[in-house]
């Protein structure tokens, strides 16, 4: 057993590349030597800007062999009446190289055919990885790769060395214009000239030698020790951002943590817009005092040491003082003139090519706000909620257009929020200016207030009901608008504040703002959105551990009141603990199905009442008392969103619906007792009709 080791030597491959290469590069690595027949130990990946390497341990030195038995042509055409063998017999043998005496005839269920045992003998793992590590590193995926030079290949960056080493002897094969060998580069400045990594094992230290930390994990944390300790010997605090210390960790091979310092004058800018400043464009960490408030000082990572580290520094504040500087001139400019003279502004800002400009968007948002608030807010503070929530949704992309969302986009919402603040508008106004693009990832944080929560739905709503009334649907992995996101988001917020009012409604007043009146366009845009946002929340509810089969039969009654749906399929599973669910499941499942094959819809083909004079089995009379009994209570305990009671009080049902199916034949020959015991299994179905489809569950009993 030996430790295999591929290095890939290129050009600075952006920091957002390595992470997701690295993994591939070890999976595809052991998928291929699984392939192939090699057997191996862990992988475990190493990567700076300049390399991506993979080692692998305890692989074997050969192929496995593998044994196989194959069949032939039938003894009967295979030999004359001597036993001497004719042609298929011989073409047999030659096909598989081996002799007439490895040739036997095996017996099987269709009779006698010519038998030969083959063993194919494995090649040594090096001749295997010759073919198999060139393929390997071709297929690692990226979101963007070039070409160089007159070469055919591609890759994230120019590949500039190989090195591939089994124990202590060379892969040796060619890519490109480049041969393997078991040489690699220490740091481009410190450390340019080549290395010669006598063994796998001895990778790692050697390259520290050459002044390039390659374990990630192990720079990560030297950077997270370093500027800690330089924040400390300022008496500051290093503002957490583990995503820059992520960033950080991949733009160099050998961190020299320095400090710099800008114009106490700056701190006067908003917070956001001096971290944005220092952390978008230069990668510098913020700094905070006792207080948490932002101090003038920050800290940079650099990759190379230098003898004078404070003329580092300098450089680095001339830089940061330039930005600061523009900072400042956009904010002071911005702040000349009230927010709400932007959203004029939006006319020129295009939302969607099909769907009108940012200003158009602004106006359907309010109104589809307003009408959510009439839905959602109940009490004395309606009014007021409304109020704060119509002027957000106004107010929302009213700092598209300011000079510093221009120059840092990843502030929209944020500098919303600072300026309504500026200008004095109501706290909850300005908070859910902010809060409205949330969640803006998966995991992210929702809106806290109610009158943001409300903005925000209102706007995802409006963009998912644009898109698709425009024919700008999700398929497949292609969603270039993030509907699925914003669905996503709808349905967590709705979730989170207890929002209970018609989903369908919803969807059909934002597209009324599209499409006013056209009435058939509406109903068929509602539906696909209305089954866009069920898979939103069966894909949520499976992510949580529901299962599938429970998850169908909640979601294909309605999802309407989307909290309600939580509800149910949360009481249907505590039911699903009972120890006599599957017999119940399976009893109420028979109910739906008769009712479906006997192709009556009982609601409104059959009269409503049953008729008990038509009763001809004392089990019909049971089954009607217990489900008039039942049938108050259930009401009372969905008018109640008490669907757990619900649900336990409609399972009381299990033995006269048993006694039922066992005492009658529903398909009775006499159509009047047929009909009559249909509408009897049509009362049992109407009560959990609301509650789940009982026939989408999983059972033994099919």
């Amino acid at each position: 057993m030996n430790t295999l080791l591929l290095e890939i030597g290129t050009e600075e491959i952006p920091a957002g590349y390595i992470t997701p290469a690295l993994k591939e590069l070890a999976f595809r690595l052991l998928k291929r030597l699984d392939e192939n027949r090699i057997a191996h130990g862990q992988a475990r990946t190493y990567g700076t800007p300049r390399r991506l390497a993979v080692m692998v341990t305890e692989v074997a030195s050969r192929q496995k062999s593998v044994t196989t038995e194959v069949l032939g042509p039938p003894e009967k055409v295979a030999f004359d009446e001597k036993g001497n063998p004719l042609i298929p017999a011989v073409k047999f043998a030659e096909k598989h190289g081996i002799g007439m005496n490895r040739v036997s005839v095996k017996t099987t269920d269709k009779g006698r055919y010519l038998s030969a045992v083959i063993t194919e003998k494995g090649l040594t793992s090096r001749a295997v990885l010759k073919t198999l590590l060139p393929e390997v590193i071709l297929s690692i995926p990226f979101p963007k790769s070039m070409r160089w030079g007159c070469l055919s290949i591609e890759f994230a960056r120019p590949i500039q060395s190989l090195l591939a080493l089994l124990g202590k002897d060379v892969v040796s094969f060619n890519l490109g214009n480049l041969k393997s060998d078991r040489h690699t580069f220490g740091h481009r400045f410190t450390h340019p000239r080549k290395i010669k990594t006598s063994t796998p094992e001895a990778y790692v230290a050697q390259l520290k030698q050459g002044d390039v930390l390659c374990d990630v994990e192990d720079r990560k944390a030297v950077i997270q020790r370093e500027i800690q300790k330089a924040a400390g010997n300022i008496n500051g605090s290093l503002l957490p951002d583990e995503e820059l210390l992520d960033i950080v960790t991949h733009l160099v091979e050998f961190p020299a943590v320095t400090v710099g310092r800008f114009d106490e004058k700056f701190l006067r800018l908003p917070d956001e817009i001096l971290i944005t400043s220092m952390r978008e464009h230069q990668k510098y960490f913020a700094v905070t005092d006792g207080r948490g408030k932002l101090i003038p000082h920050f800290i940079v990572v650099n990759n190379t040491p230098a003898k004078n580290m404070a003329l580092v520094a300098k450089g680095h504040e001339r830089v940061l003082r330039a930005r600061l500087t523009d900072a400042m001139f956009f904010f002071d400019n911005d702040l000349s003139a009230p927010l709400e003279n932007n959203v004029e502004k939006l006319k020129g800002v295009l939302f969607q090519a099909k769907l009108g400009s940012m200003y158009d968007k602004t106006l359907r948002v309010r109104k589809l706000s307003e009408y959510i608030a009439d839905h959602a807010f109940v009490g004395e503070e309606a009014p007021v909620l409304k109020n704060c929530a119509s002027r957000a949704a106004y107010l929302c992309k009213a700092d598209l257009v300011s000079h510093v969302v221009v120059e840092f986009p990843k502030l929209q919402g944020i500098m919303g929020r600072v300026y309504a603040r500026r200008n004095n508008e109501p706290e909850n106004v300005s908070e859910a200016i902010e809060e409205h693009y949330r969640p803006t990832y998966s995991g992210a944080e929702l809106p806290k207030s109610l009158a943001g929560a409300v903005v925000a739905i209102a706007d995802k709503m409006d963009s998912i009901c644009g898109c698709f009334s425009a024919g700008l649907i999700p398929s497949g992995a292609s969603d270039p608008y993030a509907l699925r996101r914003q669905g996503i988001g709808i349905v967590l917020i709705m979730i989170e504040k207890g929002f209970s009012f018609s989903l369908t409604a919803l969807i059909r007043r934002s597209l009324d703002l599209y499409m006013p009146g056209e009435i058939e366009k509406i109903n068929d845009v509602a539906s696909q959105v209305y089954s866009f946002l069920k898979d939103r929340m069966a894909n949520i509810l499976a992510e949580q551990g529901f299962t599938r089969d429970m998850i169908a039969a909640v979601t294909d009654v309605t999802v309407d009141c989307v909290t309600d749906v939580w509800k149910k399929v949360e009481a249907l599973d505590q039911l699903k603990q009972a120890p006599d669910f599957e017999p119940l499941a399976v009893a109420f499942k028979r109910v739906v199905n008769i009712i479906k094959k006997s192709g009556v819809n009982v609601r409104k083909s059959l009269p409503i009442s049953v008729n008990p004079d038509l009763f001809e089995h004392s089990c019909e009379a049971e089954l009607f008392d217990a489900i008039r009994k039942v049938n108050r209570t259930v009401s009372s305990n969905l008018d109640d969103g008490r669907f757990d009671q619900a649900l336990l009080t409609i399972a009381s049902l299990r033995k006269p619906v048993d006694a039922f199916f066992d005492g009658v034949l529903v398909m009775a020959e006499n159509e009047k007792l047929k009909n009559n015991r249909l509408a009897l299994l049509g009362l049992i179905a109407a009560l959990f009709e609301n509650l789940a489809d009982f026939s989408k569950l999983s059972t033994r009993s099919k």
